[in-house]
């Protein structure tokens, strides 16, 4: 039995949702996808596929097995490219967790430019705001500014984020300037959910944190943005989002004498992928890309 063959059969029909058009894509006969499937099936014990004449989904081992038979199959790949000619296109699937309001305003570029240098490594781009364990989750890389690290993975610094608070004029001249971060309890706070309303400010005595109550709160900056130049709030927020508000004056920048601890975007890569060639070529994409934009 040919297992590699049976698991890209496998994530072929869990792609394609169907043993026909797994088959067009691998260019074998709809039979021959079948009996791999099944071969599979028989091999691990467990049903991948609930089956019926309308469509194909995946049982719950298969919900379980297909990030992990990915992983399996891309690192064959990797392994035979290396041995191959070293000019050779990489050739790979990439299951990436990305920060929502850093992907959309940064590193949906970095990941288009990535894949014009690189069209057959493909790239499954999935956008959560929390810490994510890439081992457990079924991912090749793991972006985020979260401290957290987990076992058998390895961290990659990606680059400095770069905090501030701010507001608008108008928001200033209606209800006062805070002089000290303890006067935000009193305010009217904008605050970016995945970090959560304990705000850090650096003070000549030391870290001092300040739990606010949120007027606002979402995951998604450039909602904090809006709301911030419509004079809603104050809102601690990354400096990418807000610069050309700072630069034209609509946004001014609030207890400068405290500043905010930046942050420190990373990549978070299962060690058993941290070799592979299309990851690094990522990661190199990743860390020149934003280099330039933060």
């Amino acid at each position: 039995m040919d297992t590699l063959a049976n698991l890209e059969a496998f994530l072929a029909t869990a792609d394609a949702g169907g043993f026909s058009a797994a088959a067009r894509k691998l260019n074998v006969a709809t039979s021959v996808v079948a009996k791999r499937v099944t071969q599979l099936e028989e091999r691990i014990g467990a049903a991948l596929f609930h089956r019926s004449t309308r469509q194909l989904r995946l049982t719950e081992a298969g919900q379980q097995y297909v990030h992990r038979a990915r992983g399996v199959v891309a690192d064959v790949g990797d392994l035979l490219s290396r041995m191959g000619e070293k000019d050779r296109d990489l050739t790979d699937h990439l299951r990436v967790k990305a920060p929502t309001s850093l992907t959309v305003a940064r590193l949906a570029d970095a990941f288009t430019a990535f894949q014009t240098q690189n069209p057959s490594v493909k790239l499954e781009i999935v956008m959560i705001d929390r810490s994510v364990d890439p081992v457990t989750e079924g991912f090749d890389i793991a972006i985020g500014a979260f401290p957290l690290s987990f076992g058998g993975v390895v961290d990659e610094p990606l680059c400095r984020l770069t905090r501030l608070l701010c507001a608008s004029p108008a928001y200033l001249r209606t209800h006062g300037t805070p002089q000290h971060p303890r006067d935000l309890v009193d305010h009217r706070c904008l605050s970016f959910l995945p970090t959560g309303p304990e705000w850090p400010f650096e003070g000549p005595r030391g870290r001092i944190n300040v739990q606010v109550r949120p007027f606002l709160s979402s995951n998604e900056g450039r909602v904090l943005t809006q709301s911030a130049l419509a004079g809603n709030g104050i809102t601690l927020i990354s400096h990418y989002l807000v610069e050309d508000a700072l630069r034209e004056g609509a946004l001014v920048p609030v207890l400068t004498e405290f500043p905010v601890p930046d942050l420190w975007v990373k990549a978070a890569v299962p060690e058993r992928r941290i070799d592979a060639a299309a990851v690094q070529a990522l990661l190199r994409t990743l860390k020149t890309s934003l280099a330039q934009a933060l």
